[in-house]
C-alpha cells in the first residue's frame, strides 16, 4: 500500500515533469514496479510515464534494458554499473526523457558482508546529460527499505529536473 506522502509526492513530481514537456520511464529491481505504481496512481500521469520495466531477475535485466551478461557477472546485480545501464537503457528503449532505476537488496535474506541488505543502487539518466549513480544504504525492514528507495528515486529525478 502506497502511502499519501508518497503519492502526494508523486503528484508533485509529474507536475514539474509536465511543466517542462518532459517524459519518464522506469527500471525496478528491488522495488518491483512500486516507482510506477505510485506515479501511475495519479491521474494524468499517462502524460508523462511512458513505460515501466521490471527486471527483478539477471536475465530480465539483459533482455529488456540491455544489461550485458559480462556486467552481471563482474559486479553482480546490485552494483552501480547495473544501475547505470539500467537507466541508460530504458532511456533508450522508452524513448523517454528521463529514466530512473533502482536494484538492491530489500532483505531479509539476500545480504552479505560486501552487499549488506539496505544497500540499493539509483539511477538516473536524463537525455543529453551525465547518468548519475547514487549509493544508498537504507535501515528497516523489507517494505521500509524499498519505501526508502521510492522516495530517493523521486529525489534523484527531482534532482535532474533541475539540471
Amino acid at each position: 500500500m502506497l502511502h499519501q506522502a508518497t503519492l502526494d509526492e508523486a503528484a508533485t513530481l509529474l507536475a514539474a515533469m509536465q511543466a517542462k514537456g518532459l517524459t519518464l520511464a522506469t527500471t525496478e529491481s528491488c522495488t518491483g514496479g512500486l516507482i510506477s505504481a505510485a506515479l501511475t496512481a495519479i491521474p494524468g500521469s499517462s502524460a508523462t510515464v511512458l513505460a515501466g520495466y521490471v527486471t527483478y531477475s539477471n536475465e530480465a535485466k539483459t533482455r529488456l534494458v540491455g544489461v550485458p551478461s559480462a556486467m552481471l557477472a563482474e559486479h553482480g546485480a546490485v552494483s552501480a554499473p547495473v544501475a547505470r545501464q539500467m537507466a541508460e537503457g530504458a532511456l533508450a528503449d522508452a524513448g523517454a526523457d528521463i529514466a530512473v532505476s533502482c536494484t538492491g537488496v530489500a532483505g531479509p535474506g539476500g545480504g552479505s558482508a560486501a552487499k549488506p541488505v539496505g544497500l540499493v543502487f539509483i539511477g538516473c539518466a536524463r537525455r543529453g546529460k551525465e547518468t548519475r549513480v547514487e549509493r544508498h544504504v537504507f535501515a528497516g525492514d523489507r517494505t521500509a527499505i524499498r519505501a526508502a528507495t521510492v522516495d530517493a528515486a523521486f529525489a534523484i529525478i527531482r534532482r535532474a529536473l533541475s539540471e
